[in-house]
């Protein structure tokens, strides 16, 4: 599994992703939410783990975790942190986390809490999704358009299993912009050239362009 920690204190990120690679798992570390939006863009995860408190401020992780779900981030989100009142914890919740560890804790716990949440997103990821031509599996990472298979980069694929995810959703090219490149200095282009790239790769209407963005299926619009 692929798993996204963001956590700023040395001392508890590398023993926690030392742990996790030992386990088999693919462990990308972050100290920041900047470092974490630049992984996000090179790989899927199947859990994200988030301190609260973060270099961009008391509450950035669950700022984080905010868009993280805003944007279809369907993996599983777990918080560290050594808040621990029952308002933060409702908070985290409901902005989209699936467990809350409060700091300091067992390495023992949060190992089992990670294998009970990488078992649910496991369930979660055995979906295949299909609509009309178009056939995603979200757990082989695989699509097919008219019974043929798609090769396509992890990026691209985000980018699709985000649609196919949500598709009545329309999504705003800046959200496109900021969910999987973060850090380009072509703007809004990028966004254009992916969008194009799947066109080319599967049909020309699997993406639609609508005011403001795009959505998934043949649409109307320029």
């Amino acid at each position: 599994m692929n798993i996204l920690l963001v956590e700023d204190e040395p001392d508890i990120a590398e023993p926690l992703a030392e742990v996790l690679r030992s386990q088999g798992h693919f462990v990308s570390a972050a100290a920041s939410t900047e470092e974490a939006y630049t992984a996000l863009t090179e790989r899927a995860f199947d859990l994200a783990v988030l301190d609260v408190m973060l270099p961009e401020g008391e509450d950035a992780g669950f700022g984080f975790a905010e868009s993280l779900r805003s944007t279809g981030f369907n993996g599983s989100i777990l918080f560290l942190t050594a808040r621990d009142s029952v308002a933060d914890r409702i908070r985290g919740l409901d902005l989209g986390g699936d467990d809350y560890l409060v700091k300091p804790f067992s390495l023992g716990e949060f190992l089992a809490r990670t294998r009970a949440l990488l078992r649910r997103t496991a369930h979660t990821r055995r979906a295949v999704l299909e609509h009309g031509a178009l056939r995603v599996d979200l757990s082989k990472r695989e699509v097919n358009w008219r019974g043929k298979g798609v090769r396509l980069s992890e990026r691209e694929f985000a980018l699709l299993e985000l649609f196919a995810l949500y598709p009545e959703r329309l999504f705003e090219v800046d959200e496109l912009l900021e969910r999987f490149f973060p850090n380009a200095t072509s703007g809004t282009r990028v966004v254009r050239v992916y969008v194009n790239q799947l066109r080319q790769k599967i049909a020309p209407d699997v993406i639609g362009t609508v005011p403001g963005g795009y959505v998934l299926g043949p649409r109307s619009g320029p």
